[in-house]
């Protein structure tokens, strides 16, 4: 697995092709009349592939040295530290200081484009040196330099800022599925254990798929739970396996590829105990930290969704399957074993067993160890967890439920939720700036206006793939003819298998990275 990551598909016209109108529109991207490039492949009855090549490297844009900022007398924080976009007045006094100090340098104004949530208006100002460069290497010596005189920088490709004028290139790998054809299954997996991460690639092979991409978010350090674990809803198989984020999107699958759908879902999850109902914080995740937030309302230091933050709650009871791995998530607190019929088995005054095929377990730290120290072998405390879309349950007939975030088309219009779904952070401009309007390696995925669904990478992150803004992945995913399309993990996580070779190009410099889970079509 993970062959070449420059296999290209044969340019066919079988019968799937010629249907595939879903990408036969110019792509949104970039300046107008930009050259095109196509090339289908029939992967599978009702499976194709497209690889869509869009413009080519352009010589005029250049290398910069962006700057790091202090905080100075103009900003909220003046002790904070220094960061890529900063106010006015800290801005341009820095740029001030560069120039006296022997490093030409401006003060330029960050635009943040109108969305569905956030309006259009001056997000900060950043700094760069005046002078621009042709190669990385010499932006790089005068980062060094930089360094060397006691600043901070970074060199920098100008083509991967969000509002750029580069002509490309853009590698944008489609994957489209017809039900009215498909003949096999598609779903969610997370291989062995939800603790543990494993490429797309080998993820592919452990499922034996034609097709795989990365899926939803995941806890990537350890200081923030479980490695692997998904940091969003997830449903497997029909199996309910992780609590959502406050009311973030999810792409819901089911095996046949007839409903795909992007939805806010709803989750309730309760234990009934001997003090009675009690609300139950998380579903297979490590007591005490909530990655990515939005949980319940004695989180801190919030309850709302805040992507790539680690919420907190020093009392919760969180309820663990058979799916989490080899053993629970050991330490200080309370665990009671359950059986299949919510019956429990045993007590113990700390954390971390070994549950067999079936049982589940009930861990408890804070006021929450207390709660679980109290139960009695024999008791039945009838854990359940549902998660639905109105009424409408998302769990069984082997459905599948990925997190991602944020939404980016909604009944065919571009429709982008980025303050809603936590990806404007309060007072901290440089994390909307990095994450949602700097070009990065993307995947999202949706359905078309004919019930197809259809799974998205775009490359990023290298001078031959200038990847996309979060407004660029929605703009793109319109004109890929999505009607409904929210953003799944992106950056080193983008990866896309088809025929058991890798096809995009991971940003990474050690290579493919390990995710949490992924979506394959068998």
């Amino acid at each position: 697995m993970g062959g070449s990551a420059t296999a290209s598909p044969p340019d066919r016209t079988s019968d799937d092709a010629r249907s595939h109108v879903g990408v036969s529109r110019a792509l949104d991207l970039g300046p107008a009349g930009l050259a095109e490039t196509r090339a289908v492949q029939q992967v599978a009855p009702g499976v194709t592939w497209t690889r869509i090549t869009r413009g080519a490297a352009d010589a005029s844009v250049r290398w910069v040295v962006e700057v790091s900022i202090p905080a100075g007398a103009g900003s909220p924080d003046p002790d904070a530290p220094p960061s890529a976009i900063q106010d006015q007045d800290s801005a341009k006094a820095y740029a001030g200081r560069l120039t006296a100090a022997g490093f030409p340098a401006q003060a330029q104004q960050v635009l943040q484009p109108a969305v569905a949530d956030v309006a259009a208006g001056v997000l900060g100002w950043r700094v760069r040196l005046v002078a621009t460069w042709t190669s990385q290497a010499q932006a790089a010596a005068e980062a060094a330099r930089l360094t060397s005189a006691g600043f901070a920088g970074r060199a920098w490709y100008s083509g991967w800022d969000g509002d750029s004028r580069a002509k490309g290139p853009w590698t944008v790998n489609v994957v489209t599925i017809d039900p009215r054809r498909f003949r096999g299954s598609i779903g969610g997996t997370y291989g062995p254990s939800l603790e543990t991460r494993e490429t797309t690639s080998w993820l592919a092979g452990y499922e034996k798929a034609k097709v795989a991409v990365n899926a939803g978010f995941f806890v990537f350090d350890p200081k923030a739970g479980a490695e692997g674990d998904p940091a969003g809803a997830g449903v497997y198989d029909g199996r309910l396996e992780s609590e959502p984020v406050g009311s973030r999107p999810v792409l819901v699958l089911d095996p046949g590829a007839r409903h795909t759908a992007v939805v806010r879902p709803r989750w309730v999850a309760t234990a009934t105990l001997p003090s009675g109902r009690q609300v139950l914080d998380g579903l297979n995740r490590v007591p005490g930290l909530i990655r990515n937030c939005g949980g319940t309302s004695d989180d801190l230091p919030t309850t709302l969704p805040l992507h790539d933050i680690t919420c907190t709650d020093a009392d919760e009871l969180v309820l663990f399957t058979d799916a989490f791995g080899p053993r629970t998530p050991a330490g200080p607190g309370a665990e009671a074993v359950i059986d299949r019929k919510g019956r429990v088995l045993s007590v113990a005054d700390t954390r971390g067993v070994a549950l067999a095929p079936g049982q589940r377990s009930l861990q408890g730290i804070g006021s929450g160890a207390g709660v679980v120290a109290g139960l009695r072998p024999g008791q039945r405390v009838g854990p359940t967890t549902e998660l639905r879309n109105g009424s409408r349950p998302l769990t069984g007939h082997g459905a599948s439920v990925l997190n991602g975030g944020p939404e980016l088309v909604r009944d065919g219009h571009v429709h982008v939720t980025q303050r809603q779904d936590g990806m404007v952070h309060p007072g901290e401009p440089s994390f909307a700036y990095g994450w949602a309007l700097q070009r990065n390696p993307r995947t999202f995925a949706g359905v078309d206006g004919s019930g197809r669904t259809m799974l998205v990478t775009v490359d990023g992150r290298q001078l031959g793939e200038l990847g996309l803004s979060i407004p660029e992945a929605a703009a793109v995913a319109r004109s890929l003819g999505m009607v409904d399309a929210l953003n799944l993990d992106g950056g080193g996580s983008t990866a896309m298998v088809v025929d058991e070779q890798l096809v995009s190009h991971p940003s990474d410099a050690t290579g493919e990275r390990a995710v949490g889970d992924a979506v394959v079509v068998r």
